[in-house]
């Protein structure tokens, strides 16, 4: 064991003995070349490699647009069915059913059209396509239309005044020398309101039956049943007629005017009704040095006076009842008392009175 140390420390002195020489001779060497070099050492770092740009993707193709999902079957927009179409297909089947003019009954023999855009309705498609989309099968999708109430109002307020008819009173006409009547009208009035309504919820349910306008009957004033009294003068037979209506009630004999101052011929009614009138000269030569006459038995106008639309001329009665059947008066009409009595009581303002020269 001793021996084997020995042996190991004499061969590492061996290996220290022959490094010291190597330097020794080389710092002879160094010293025979002459002054001693001062080196410094310099020590660069070299930039770090680029990475190697990436590969490029090999080319795309653009993708391919999504697909339109159909409407579920049995779907129904409004009152249009779009259960099965694609959402342009959907679009395009109820813009077609909203665009159906309305039709207008005003009568039996007379229909009107209207394009619900005269009217500026507006229905929110694209909206209610696309609730469509996703709503379950079968479902009621309502289709929302903006409309103007004002612009329903002014179009059916102009048709109004288009297809409104003005009730016609009958009236009483002279033919001949006798009295007849004319036909009385119902008149109507379109009503308003409710067509306008009706209109509205045509538009806005996107629904289009047709659409029957109702009228207010106007009653005319005066029936042919109510006709009042008319009166029928005959100048030259000198006879008054009463009617109730068309119906003759009773003959008068009466004086009319002589020929100097005749009574005036036409169509005249009734505008004055006095009883024990006064009677004051009218502006006429005849009467120039006149003066008024208070009621009494004296008066030549009788007891009563009725006055007619003619300037001066009038039916009264007189005292003088030898005149009547005569062309005797100043323009008047004159009447034995009793009977313009009664005759007063059968008339009234306004009462047609029709001078014919027969």
């Amino acid at each position: 064991m001793k021996l084997g140390v020995r042996a190991i420390v004499g061969g590492l002195l061996a290996a220290c003995a022959l490094v010291g020489f190597s330097a020794a001779f080389a710092f002879a060497a160094g010293a025979e070349s002459g002054p001693a070099q001062t080196t410094t050492t310099t020590t660069t770092t070299d930039p770090p490699p680029t990475p190697a740009p990436p590969p490029a993707p090999p080319p795309t193709q653009p993708a391919p647009p999504p697909r339109q999902v159909g409407i579920p079957g049995g779907v129904k927009i409004g009152a249009v069915d779009v259960g099965g179409l694609l959402p342009y297909q959907a679009a395009s089947r109820v813009r077609k059913s909203f665009v159906r003019p309305l039709v207008l009954v005003v009568s039996p023999t007379r229909k009107v059209q209207l394009s619900p855009e005269a009217l500026g309705a507006k229905p929110a498609v694209d909206k209610a396509v696309s609730r469509a989309r996703f709503s379950r099968p079968g479902a009621a999708v309502p289709l929302h239309v903006w409309v103007s109430r004002d612009r329903i109002r002014g179009y059916v307020e102009s048709l109004g005044r288009e297809v409104d008819r003005a009730p016609v009173s009958a009236q009483l006409v002279l033919r001949g020398a006798t009295v007849g009547a004319t036909r009385s009208v119902d008149g109507r009035r379109l009503e308003r309101v409710a067509g306008s309504r009706s209109i509205r919820i045509a538009l806005k349910t996107n629904s289009r039956p047709a659409i029957r306008l109702s009228f207010a009957v106007l009653k005319p004033t005066v029936a042919a049943d109510k006709l009042g009294p008319a009166v029928v003068i005959l100048r030259s037979s000198n006879q008054l007629r009463l009617y109730a209506g068309a119906k003759l009630v009773r003959t008068f004999g009466v004086a009319t005017g002589q020929a100097a101052y005749p009574t005036p011929t036409g169509n005249f009614e009734i505008v004055t009704m006095q009883r024990n009138p006064w009677w004051y000269p009218p502006p006429s030569d005849w009467a120039a040095d006149s003066d008024p006459v208070p009621p009494g038995p004296g008066n030549p106008l009788g007891t009563r006076w009725m006055g007619i639309s003619a300037p001066y001329v009038g039916i009264h009665g007189t005292p003088d009842s030898a005149s009547i059947g005569y062309s005797a008066s100043h323009g008047c009409v004159r009447m034995r008392i009793p009977d313009a009595e009664w005759l007063f009581q059968h008339v009234e303002v306004g009462t047609p009175v029709f001078i014919v020269s027969k």
